[in-house]
């Protein structure tokens, strides 16, 4: 049996969904979730956590940030440290962005995968996968606070393949997709304070016979960031 791993954005989802029901339950006072809502830093340190997993521990800076802040503020609203104590060690947030700069200026070569599917989850950092695998199908790309890029150009498309399907969301940052400039792409990305484009230069021979078949669909959703489709 083929197991299919949970999508990033289905995580990031989950997370904003317990936090929305526990927020609509205490403002409607159907239910005091005062208790529960102390634990809402610990749902922050998993989404850090999932971040490192997802990248394979090539995304460090970004999600380790996220970890160390939400565990600080687990730890204040739990007691175990008075706020302003922690206030003391706010050089820490300069240090740990420092070291993302310096980090973003030595980037590896993209990750190459053979799998027909991949994710990529970029969390105060940056995220670059390359897909190998000739039969191609899906990704789901998701950057908050960071880019997330793939690299789709040693796809071979197949006459008569389903299209390849990527779901992309950004808030506060960008999700990248480099493509064949002969591919015909269909935009269906919701932007919101962003934008959502198709940026590859392109003649006129390269639109002929575009409309008898999609090789790339693009959807998702965007907030005061942009997702494109580049070469």
């Amino acid at each position: 049996m083929n197991y299919r791993r949970l999508s990033s954005q289905a995580v990031l989802g989950a997370v904003l969904v317990l936090v929305g029901v526990a927020l609509l339950l205490q403002t409607t006072n159907l239910y005091d979730v005062g208790p529960l809502l102390r634990y809402v830093p610990s749902l922050f340190v998993l989404v850090g956590a999932y971040a490192l997993v997802a990248s394979g521990f090539r995304n460090l800076v970004g999600p380790v940030l996220v970890i160390v802040v939400a565990s600080a503020w687990q730890a204040v609203t739990l007691g175990f440290v008075d706020g302003a104590t922690l206030l003391d060690f706010w050089p820490v947030l300069i240090i740990l962005f420092g070291l993302s700069l310096a980090l973003g200026r030595v980037r590896p070569r993209p990750a190459g995968t053979e799998s027909d599917r991949v994710s990529g989850f970029a969390l105060f950092g940056g995220v670059e996968r390359r897909a190998l695998s000739k039969q191609f199908r899906e990704a789901d790309l998701t950057a908050l606070f960071g880019g997330t890029t793939l690299d789709l150009r040693d796809v071979e498309r197949q006459p008569g393949a389903d299209p390849i399907r990527v779901s992309a969301m950004a808030m506060f940052g960008a999700v990248e997709i480099i493509a064949p400039r002969e591919w015909n792409v269909q935009m269906d990305v919701l932007p919101i304070f962003g934008a959502a484009e198709d940026s590859r230069l392109r003649t006129e021979r390269d639109h002929e016979g575009e409309s008898d078949t999609v090789d790339l669909v693009v959807d998702g959703f965007v907030a005061f960031g942009g997702v494109e489709v580049k070469d």
